[in-house]
Protein backbone atom coordinates (compact mmCIF):
# COMPACT_ATOMS: atom_id res chain seq x y z
CA UNK A 1 0.00 0.00 0.00
CA UNK A 2 1.60 3.22 -0.98
CA UNK A 3 2.00 5.80 1.52
CA UNK A 4 0.07 9.08 2.07
CA UNK A 5 1.12 12.15 2.82
CA UNK A 6 -1.09 15.15 4.18
CA UNK A 7 1.81 17.42 4.01
CA UNK A 8 0.81 19.49 0.98
CA UNK A 9 3.04 22.82 1.84
CA UNK A 10 2.10 25.25 -1.50
CA UNK A 11 -0.15 25.07 -4.66
CA UNK A 12 1.17 27.39 -7.08
CA UNK A 13 -0.43 27.03 -10.83
CA UNK A 14 -0.10 23.59 -11.89
CA UNK A 15 3.21 23.10 -9.67
CA UNK A 16 2.60 21.70 -6.05
CA UNK A 17 5.12 20.85 -3.12
CA UNK A 18 4.76 18.07 -1.23
CA UNK A 19 7.01 17.65 2.25
CA UNK A 20 8.23 15.07 4.20
CA UNK A 21 8.39 12.25 1.36
CA UNK A 22 10.92 9.10 1.38
CA UNK A 23 11.92 7.48 -1.20
CA UNK A 24 10.19 9.20 -4.17
CA UNK A 25 12.06 9.37 -7.67
CA UNK A 26 12.15 11.93 -9.98
CA UNK A 27 9.29 11.19 -12.78
CA UNK A 28 7.59 8.97 -10.70
CA UNK A 29 3.67 9.38 -10.74
CA UNK A 30 1.25 10.36 -7.64
CA UNK A 31 -2.33 10.49 -6.85
CA UNK A 32 -3.76 13.57 -5.08
CA UNK A 33 -7.03 12.33 -3.21
CA UNK A 34 -9.57 15.49 -2.49
CA UNK A 35 -11.64 15.54 0.12
CA UNK A 36 -14.46 14.71 -1.67
CA UNK A 37 -12.77 11.59 -2.73
CA UNK A 38 -11.60 12.52 -6.25
CA UNK A 39 -8.36 11.56 -7.14
CA UNK A 40 -5.94 13.43 -9.89
CA UNK A 41 -2.57 12.59 -11.38
CA UNK A 42 0.28 14.18 -10.75
CA UNK A 43 4.45 13.51 -10.94
CA UNK A 44 7.60 14.23 -9.83
CA UNK A 45 9.71 17.26 -11.07
CA UNK A 46 12.28 17.83 -8.76
CA UNK A 47 13.12 16.04 -5.53
CA UNK A 48 15.07 18.43 -2.84
CA UNK A 49 15.81 16.38 0.31
CA UNK A 50 12.47 15.26 1.63
CA UNK A 51 10.72 18.00 -0.15
CA UNK A 52 9.35 16.93 -3.46
CA UNK A 53 7.91 19.74 -6.13
CA UNK A 54 5.21 18.08 -8.22
CA UNK A 55 3.69 18.97 -11.74
CA UNK A 56 -0.69 18.61 -11.58
CA UNK A 57 -1.86 16.87 -14.82
CA UNK A 58 -5.25 18.59 -13.94
CA UNK A 59 -6.81 21.98 -12.50
CA UNK A 60 -5.49 22.47 -9.18
CA UNK A 61 -9.25 23.93 -7.99
CA UNK A 62 -10.10 22.17 -5.13
CA UNK A 63 -7.29 20.76 -3.53
CA UNK A 64 -7.36 22.02 0.20
CA UNK A 65 -3.43 22.18 1.47
CA UNK A 66 -5.22 20.36 5.12
CA UNK A 67 -7.47 17.66 4.06
CA UNK A 68 -5.61 16.64 0.67
CA UNK A 69 -3.64 12.93 0.64
CA UNK A 70 -0.88 12.33 -1.71
CA UNK A 71 -0.07 8.68 -2.42
CA UNK A 72 3.36 8.33 -4.90
CA UNK A 73 2.82 5.66 -7.05
CA UNK A 74 6.64 3.81 -7.23
CA UNK A 75 6.62 4.18 -11.03
CA UNK A 76 6.37 6.52 -13.81
CA UNK A 77 3.66 7.53 -16.38
CA UNK A 78 2.63 4.18 -18.53
CA UNK A 79 0.42 3.64 -21.44
CA UNK A 80 -1.69 0.95 -21.71
CA UNK A 81 -0.95 -0.83 -24.89
CA UNK A 82 -2.50 -3.14 -27.27
CA UNK A 83 -3.38 -3.68 -31.12
CA UNK A 84 -7.05 -2.67 -30.13
CA UNK A 85 -5.91 0.78 -30.21
CA UNK A 86 -5.82 1.21 -33.69
CA UNK A 87 -9.60 3.20 -35.00
CA UNK A 88 -9.21 4.39 -30.96
CA UNK A 89 -9.76 7.74 -30.10
CA UNK A 90 -7.85 8.64 -26.88
CA UNK A 91 -7.28 12.28 -24.94
CA UNK A 92 -3.64 13.45 -24.08
CA UNK A 93 -3.49 11.14 -21.10
CA UNK A 94 -4.07 7.75 -22.78
CA UNK A 95 -8.01 7.49 -21.64
CA UNK A 96 -10.62 6.79 -24.47
CA UNK A 97 -12.76 9.14 -25.42
CA UNK A 98 -14.87 8.13 -28.67
CA UNK A 99 -17.63 6.07 -26.51
CA UNK A 100 -15.72 2.38 -26.80
CA UNK A 101 -15.22 0.23 -24.57
CA UNK A 102 -11.59 0.81 -22.19
CA UNK A 103 -8.57 -1.14 -23.92
CA UNK A 104 -7.43 -4.13 -22.21
CA UNK A 105 -3.59 -3.71 -22.33
CA UNK A 106 -1.51 -6.44 -23.53
CA UNK A 107 1.35 -5.01 -21.31
CA UNK A 108 2.15 -1.06 -19.90
CA UNK A 109 5.01 1.24 -21.29
CA UNK A 110 6.41 4.25 -19.68
CA UNK A 111 5.51 6.85 -21.83
CA UNK A 112 8.95 8.14 -21.85
CA UNK A 113 10.36 5.59 -24.12
CA UNK A 114 14.02 4.55 -24.37
CA UNK A 115 16.16 6.18 -26.21
CA UNK A 116 17.36 4.44 -29.59
CA UNK A 117 21.26 3.36 -29.60
CA UNK A 118 22.57 4.71 -32.84
CA UNK A 119 24.40 1.67 -33.64
CA UNK A 120 20.87 0.10 -33.18
CA UNK A 121 19.39 2.48 -35.97
CA UNK A 122 19.28 1.29 -39.62
CA UNK A 123 19.22 3.55 -42.53
CA UNK A 124 16.19 5.12 -43.90
CA UNK A 125 16.10 4.31 -47.50
CA UNK A 126 12.45 3.35 -48.44
CA UNK A 127 9.95 5.76 -50.42
CA UNK A 128 6.72 6.25 -48.51
CA UNK A 129 4.43 7.73 -51.20
CA UNK A 130 2.02 10.41 -49.44
CA UNK A 131 0.02 11.29 -52.89
CA UNK A 132 1.20 14.92 -52.82
CA UNK A 133 3.44 16.14 -55.75
CA UNK A 134 4.97 18.52 -54.14
CA UNK A 135 6.65 15.97 -51.50
CA UNK A 136 6.90 12.91 -53.33
CA UNK A 137 8.68 14.54 -55.86
CA UNK A 138 10.46 17.32 -55.00
CA UNK A 139 11.34 16.48 -50.95
CA UNK A 140 10.45 12.94 -51.08
CA UNK A 141 9.70 11.47 -47.42
CA UNK A 142 11.98 8.15 -46.43
CA UNK A 143 10.86 5.41 -44.47
CA UNK A 144 12.71 6.28 -40.72
CA UNK A 145 13.06 9.99 -41.33
CA UNK A 146 12.32 13.09 -39.42
CA UNK A 147 10.68 15.39 -41.83
CA UNK A 148 8.57 18.28 -40.26
CA UNK A 149 6.23 20.87 -41.81
CA UNK A 150 7.22 24.43 -41.15
CA UNK A 151 3.93 26.18 -40.99
CA UNK A 152 2.26 29.69 -40.02
CA UNK A 153 -0.78 30.91 -37.94
CA UNK A 154 -3.74 30.88 -40.60
CA UNK A 155 -1.80 28.39 -43.35
CA UNK A 156 -3.64 25.11 -43.83
CA UNK A 157 -1.11 22.90 -41.76
CA UNK A 158 -4.57 20.99 -40.43
CA UNK A 159 -5.85 19.70 -44.22
CA UNK A 160 -2.27 18.92 -45.16
CA UNK A 161 -1.71 17.29 -42.14
CA UNK A 162 -5.04 14.99 -42.49
CA UNK A 163 -4.15 14.23 -46.41
CA UNK A 164 -0.70 13.31 -45.34
CA UNK A 165 -2.61 10.66 -42.77
CA UNK A 166 -5.36 9.58 -45.19
CA UNK A 167 -2.91 8.74 -47.93
CA UNK A 168 0.51 7.72 -46.71
CA UNK A 169 1.32 4.05 -47.64
CA UNK A 170 4.57 2.05 -48.49
CA UNK A 171 4.42 0.85 -51.91
CA UNK A 172 5.82 -2.76 -52.95
CA UNK A 173 5.07 -4.26 -49.65
CA UNK A 174 2.59 -5.98 -47.74
CA UNK A 175 3.29 -5.22 -44.28
CA UNK A 176 1.41 -3.49 -42.04
CA UNK A 177 0.76 0.26 -42.16
CA UNK A 178 -0.57 2.60 -39.48
CA UNK A 179 -0.82 6.03 -38.39
CA UNK A 180 -0.38 7.73 -35.10
CA UNK A 181 -1.97 11.09 -34.99
CA UNK A 182 -1.05 13.55 -32.11
CA UNK A 183 -2.96 16.64 -31.69
CA UNK A 184 -1.87 19.05 -29.22
CA UNK A 185 -3.96 22.49 -27.97
CA UNK A 186 -6.14 22.36 -31.07
CA UNK A 187 -9.98 23.96 -31.08
CA UNK A 188 -13.04 21.22 -30.64
CA UNK A 189 -13.74 22.29 -34.41
CA UNK A 190 -10.20 21.11 -35.23
CA UNK A 191 -10.28 17.89 -33.28
CA UNK A 192 -13.67 17.13 -34.77
CA UNK A 193 -12.46 18.00 -38.86
CA UNK A 194 -9.18 15.89 -37.65
CA UNK A 195 -11.98 12.39 -36.60
CA UNK A 196 -14.45 12.92 -39.53
CA UNK A 197 -11.48 13.26 -42.10
CA UNK A 198 -10.55 9.98 -40.90
CA UNK A 199 -13.98 8.46 -40.62
CA UNK A 200 -15.18 9.13 -44.34
CA UNK A 201 -12.38 7.64 -45.60
CA UNK A 202 -12.15 4.59 -43.43
CA UNK A 203 -8.66 5.65 -42.61
CA UNK A 204 -9.70 5.68 -38.94
CA UNK A 205 -9.30 1.57 -38.84
CA UNK A 206 -5.39 2.16 -39.17
CA UNK A 207 -5.23 4.84 -37.14
CA UNK A 208 -4.60 5.84 -33.31
CA UNK A 209 -5.71 9.42 -32.48
CA UNK A 210 -4.64 11.45 -29.60
CA UNK A 211 -6.54 14.53 -29.09
CA UNK A 212 -5.42 16.76 -26.48
CA UNK A 213 -7.95 20.16 -26.45
CA UNK A 214 -6.96 23.77 -26.04
CA UNK A 215 -9.17 23.84 -23.00
CA UNK A 216 -7.42 21.14 -21.28
CA UNK A 217 -4.77 21.27 -19.11
CA UNK A 218 -1.60 22.59 -20.27
CA UNK A 219 0.49 20.44 -18.31
CA UNK A 220 -1.39 17.45 -20.06
CA UNK A 221 0.14 18.87 -23.60
CA UNK A 222 3.58 18.18 -22.62
CA UNK A 223 3.01 14.08 -21.64
CA UNK A 224 0.34 14.08 -25.28
CA UNK A 225 3.10 13.41 -28.20
CA UNK A 226 5.14 11.25 -25.69
CA UNK A 227 1.67 9.04 -25.55
CA UNK A 228 1.35 8.81 -29.37
CA UNK A 229 5.27 8.08 -29.29
CA UNK A 230 5.09 5.37 -26.97
CA UNK A 231 1.94 3.60 -29.19
CA UNK A 232 4.33 4.11 -32.20
CA UNK A 233 7.15 2.23 -30.40
CA UNK A 234 4.83 -0.80 -29.63
CA UNK A 235 2.57 -1.05 -32.98
CA UNK A 236 6.76 -0.87 -34.63
CA UNK A 237 8.81 -2.80 -32.67
CA UNK A 238 6.23 -5.24 -31.20
CA UNK A 239 3.95 -5.82 -33.70
CA UNK A 240 5.90 -5.08 -37.03
CA UNK A 241 4.03 -1.99 -38.67
CA UNK A 242 5.02 0.62 -40.72
CA UNK A 243 4.36 3.69 -38.42
CA UNK A 244 3.60 7.50 -39.58
CA UNK A 245 3.57 9.90 -36.39
CA UNK A 246 2.23 12.96 -37.17
CA UNK A 247 2.85 15.82 -34.49
CA UNK A 248 0.63 18.92 -34.30
CA UNK A 249 1.07 21.94 -33.47
CA UNK A 250 4.65 21.67 -31.73
CA UNK A 251 4.57 25.32 -31.17
CA UNK A 252 1.18 24.60 -28.43
CA UNK A 253 3.97 22.04 -26.80
CA UNK A 254 6.73 24.34 -26.15
CA UNK A 255 4.39 26.73 -24.59
CA UNK A 256 3.42 24.45 -22.24
CA UNK A 257 7.05 23.78 -21.90
CA UNK A 258 7.59 27.23 -21.12
CA UNK A 259 4.68 28.03 -19.09
CA UNK A 260 5.61 25.04 -16.76
CA UNK A 261 9.07 26.66 -16.53
CA UNK A 262 7.97 29.84 -15.62
CA UNK A 263 6.51 28.83 -13.15
CA UNK A 264 8.99 26.91 -12.02
CA UNK A 265 11.10 30.13 -11.73
CA UNK A 266 13.63 28.80 -13.86
CA UNK A 267 16.24 30.98 -16.23
CA UNK A 268 14.46 31.72 -19.32
CA UNK A 269 16.71 31.27 -22.54
CA UNK A 270 15.85 32.69 -25.93
CA UNK A 271 12.27 34.21 -25.90
CA UNK A 272 12.04 32.87 -22.37
CA UNK A 273 11.95 29.17 -23.80
CA UNK A 274 13.50 27.02 -21.29
CA UNK A 275 17.29 26.56 -21.89
CA UNK A 276 16.91 22.27 -21.97
CA UNK A 277 14.09 22.88 -24.71
CA UNK A 278 16.56 21.60 -27.26
CA UNK A 279 17.62 18.11 -25.29
CA UNK A 280 13.26 17.92 -25.01
CA UNK A 281 12.59 18.29 -28.63
CA UNK A 282 15.77 15.91 -29.24
CA UNK A 283 14.16 13.22 -26.72
CA UNK A 284 11.08 13.06 -28.75
CA UNK A 285 12.12 13.23 -32.16
CA UNK A 286 15.07 11.03 -32.08
CA UNK A 287 12.28 8.17 -30.84
CA UNK A 288 11.90 7.63 -34.58
CA UNK A 289 14.00 5.73 -36.91
CA UNK A 290 14.37 1.97 -37.81
CA UNK A 291 16.06 -0.69 -35.81
CA UNK A 292 18.07 -3.28 -36.59
CA UNK A 293 16.68 -6.86 -37.11
CA UNK A 294 13.33 -5.52 -36.69
CA UNK A 295 10.64 -4.95 -39.14
CA UNK A 296 8.35 -2.10 -38.16
CA UNK A 297 9.92 1.48 -38.06
CA UNK A 298 8.43 4.95 -36.96
CA UNK A 299 8.64 7.93 -39.44
CA UNK A 300 7.93 11.08 -37.91
CA UNK A 301 6.59 14.95 -39.32
CA UNK A 302 5.98 17.25 -36.54
CA UNK A 303 4.03 20.36 -37.48
CA UNK A 304 4.81 23.64 -36.01
CA UNK A 305 3.35 26.97 -37.08
CA UNK A 306 6.21 29.66 -36.45
CA UNK A 307 5.56 32.46 -34.59
CA UNK A 308 5.63 35.76 -37.08
CA UNK A 309 6.55 34.02 -39.79
CA UNK A 310 10.08 33.60 -38.22
CA UNK A 311 12.11 30.65 -39.17
CA UNK A 312 14.95 32.05 -36.84
CA UNK A 313 12.07 31.14 -34.13
CA UNK A 314 13.53 28.92 -31.65
CA UNK A 315 10.89 26.20 -32.39
CA UNK A 316 11.53 25.80 -36.00
CA UNK A 317 15.10 26.56 -35.37
CA UNK A 318 15.74 23.66 -33.04
CA UNK A 319 13.58 21.17 -34.91
CA UNK A 320 15.74 22.11 -37.81
CA UNK A 321 18.89 21.42 -36.23
CA UNK A 322 17.19 17.93 -35.16
CA UNK A 323 15.31 16.65 -37.89
CA UNK A 324 16.56 15.84 -41.51
CA UNK A 325 14.92 18.93 -43.74
CA UNK A 326 11.88 20.60 -43.54
CA UNK A 327 8.51 21.36 -45.56
CA UNK A 328 7.91 24.93 -45.59
CA UNK A 329 4.64 26.12 -46.36
CA UNK A 330 3.83 29.47 -48.21
CA UNK A 331 1.45 32.35 -47.38
CA UNK A 332 2.48 33.67 -50.90
CA UNK A 333 1.19 30.55 -52.06
CA UNK A 334 -1.49 30.28 -50.17
CA UNK A 335 -2.85 34.37 -51.51
CA UNK A 336 -2.68 32.28 -54.91
CA UNK A 337 -4.95 29.77 -53.99
CA UNK A 338 -2.29 27.12 -54.49
CA UNK A 339 -3.62 24.21 -52.15
CA UNK A 340 -1.88 22.68 -50.47
CA UNK A 341 0.74 25.94 -50.53
CA UNK A 342 4.54 24.16 -49.89
CA UNK A 343 7.17 26.82 -51.37
CA UNK A 344 9.43 23.77 -52.99
CA UNK A 345 12.30 25.77 -53.03
CA UNK A 346 13.16 26.55 -49.66
CA UNK A 347 11.95 23.31 -48.37
CA UNK A 348 14.45 19.88 -48.53
CA UNK A 349 14.33 16.81 -47.83
CA UNK A 350 17.96 15.26 -46.44
CA UNK A 351 17.37 11.83 -47.11
CA UNK A 352 15.34 12.13 -50.44
CA UNK A 353 18.15 10.79 -52.72
CA UNK A 354 18.01 7.78 -50.59
CA UNK A 355 14.75 6.94 -51.70
CA UNK A 356 14.61 7.42 -55.35
CA UNK A 357 15.58 5.76 -58.49
CA UNK A 358 15.33 2.35 -59.96
CA UNK A 359 13.47 -0.54 -57.98
CA UNK A 360 11.86 2.63 -55.65
CA UNK A 361 10.15 5.08 -57.94
CA UNK A 362 11.56 5.52 -61.25
CA UNK A 363 15.13 5.83 -62.74
CA UNK A 364 13.96 9.41 -64.54
CA UNK A 365 12.97 11.01 -60.71
CA UNK A 366 16.39 12.04 -59.41
CA UNK A 367 17.43 13.86 -63.08
CA UNK A 368 13.54 15.28 -62.99
CA UNK A 369 13.93 16.67 -59.42
CA UNK A 370 16.88 18.52 -60.10
CA UNK A 371 15.78 20.31 -63.68
CA UNK A 372 12.12 20.85 -61.99
CA UNK A 373 13.94 22.84 -59.20
CA UNK A 374 16.33 24.78 -61.30
CA UNK A 375 13.73 25.67 -64.10
CA UNK A 376 11.52 27.05 -61.25
CA UNK A 377 13.63 28.77 -59.23
CA UNK A 378 14.87 30.72 -63.03
CA UNK A 379 11.17 30.98 -63.68
CA UNK A 380 10.60 32.99 -60.58
CA UNK A 381 13.80 35.26 -61.13
CA UNK A 382 12.35 35.99 -64.53
CA UNK A 383 9.08 36.70 -62.79
CA UNK A 384 10.81 39.07 -60.44
CA UNK A 385 12.71 41.40 -63.08
CA UNK A 386 9.43 41.11 -64.91
CA UNK A 387 7.94 43.39 -61.97
CA UNK A 388 10.88 45.89 -61.78
CA UNK A 389 11.86 46.08 -65.15
CA UNK A 390 8.47 45.36 -67.50
CA UNK A 391 8.29 42.48 -69.16
CA UNK A 392 9.56 43.74 -72.55
CA UNK A 393 12.88 44.16 -70.85
CA UNK A 394 13.03 39.98 -70.81
CA UNK A 395 14.26 37.82 -73.39
CA UNK A 396 12.42 35.15 -75.10
CA UNK A 397 13.82 32.15 -73.13
CA UNK A 398 13.06 34.24 -69.24
CA UNK A 399 9.63 34.49 -70.76
CA UNK A 400 9.33 30.88 -71.15
CA UNK A 401 10.41 30.44 -67.92
CA UNK A 402 8.19 33.03 -66.68
CA UNK A 403 5.08 30.74 -68.01
CA UNK A 404 6.96 27.71 -66.54
CA UNK A 405 6.72 28.68 -62.97
CA UNK A 406 3.47 29.74 -63.31
CA UNK A 407 1.91 26.20 -64.69
CA UNK A 408 4.20 24.50 -62.44
CA UNK A 409 2.53 26.22 -59.21
CA UNK A 410 -0.87 25.63 -60.46
CA UNK A 411 -0.42 22.04 -62.29
CA UNK A 412 2.52 20.68 -59.89
CA UNK A 413 2.26 21.71 -56.66
CA UNK A 414 -1.59 22.96 -56.34
CA UNK A 415 -3.87 19.56 -56.30
CA UNK A 416 -6.37 20.25 -53.14
CA UNK A 417 -6.74 18.21 -50.65
CA UNK A 418 -8.89 15.16 -51.66
CA UNK A 419 -6.15 14.02 -54.77
CA UNK A 420 -3.86 11.13 -54.00
CA UNK A 421 -0.99 11.15 -57.06
CA UNK A 422 0.38 7.81 -57.40
CA UNK A 423 4.39 8.97 -57.92
CA UNK A 424 4.03 7.39 -61.29
CA UNK A 425 1.44 10.53 -62.10
CA UNK A 426 3.60 12.89 -60.27
CA UNK A 427 6.90 12.16 -62.82
CA UNK A 428 4.35 12.62 -65.57
CA UNK A 429 3.25 15.48 -64.34
CA UNK A 430 6.94 16.73 -64.52
CA UNK A 431 7.30 16.13 -67.78
CA UNK A 432 4.10 17.79 -69.24
CA UNK A 433 5.95 20.84 -67.83
CA UNK A 434 9.60 20.32 -68.99
CA UNK A 435 7.95 20.43 -72.49
CA UNK A 436 7.44 24.13 -72.49
CA UNK A 437 10.80 23.95 -72.22
CA UNK A 438 13.21 23.64 -75.38
CA UNK A 439 15.29 20.82 -74.90
CA UNK A 440 18.30 22.39 -75.19
CA UNK A 441 17.37 24.45 -71.82
CA UNK A 442 17.06 20.48 -70.00
CA UNK A 443 21.03 20.03 -69.39
CA UNK A 444 20.58 17.94 -66.05
CA UNK A 445 18.64 15.36 -67.76
CA UNK A 446 20.93 12.72 -69.73
CA UNK A 447 20.08 12.31 -73.49
CA UNK A 448 18.94 8.90 -72.89
CA UNK A 449 16.62 9.89 -70.43
CA UNK A 450 15.23 12.87 -72.86
CA UNK A 451 14.71 10.41 -75.86
CA UNK A 452 12.79 7.90 -73.33
CA UNK A 453 9.98 10.69 -71.62
CA UNK A 454 11.01 14.27 -73.26
CA UNK A 455 10.10 12.88 -76.83
CA UNK A 456 8.39 9.50 -76.72
CA UNK A 457 7.34 10.06 -79.97
CA UNK A 458 10.13 10.47 -81.88
CA UNK A 459 12.02 7.90 -80.19
CA UNK A 460 9.56 5.30 -81.28
CA UNK A 461 10.07 6.72 -85.27
CA UNK A 462 13.72 6.27 -84.77
CA UNK A 463 12.97 2.60 -83.11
Amino acid sequence: MAKEYRTIQEVTGPLMLVKGVENVKYNELGEIELSSGETRRCKVLEIDGPNALVQLFESSTGINLESSKVRFLGRSLELGVSEDMLGRVFDGMGRTIDGGPEILPEKRMDINGLPMNPAAREYPSEFIQTGISAIDGLNTLVRGQKLPIFSASGLPHAQLAAQIARQAKVRGTSEPFAVVFAAMGITFEEANFFQESFRETGALDRTVLFLNLANDPAVERISTPRMALTAAEYLAFDKGMHVLVILTDITNYADSLREVSAARKEVPGRRGYPGYMYTDLATMYERAGRQRGKKGSITLIPILSMPEDDKTHPIPDLTGYITEGQIILSRELYRKGIMPPVDVLPSLSRLKDKGIGKGRTREDHASTMNQLFAAYARGKEAKELMVILGEAALTDIDLIYAKFADAFEEKYVSQGYRTDRSIEETLEIGWELLRILPRSELKRISDAMLDKYYDPAAAKDEG
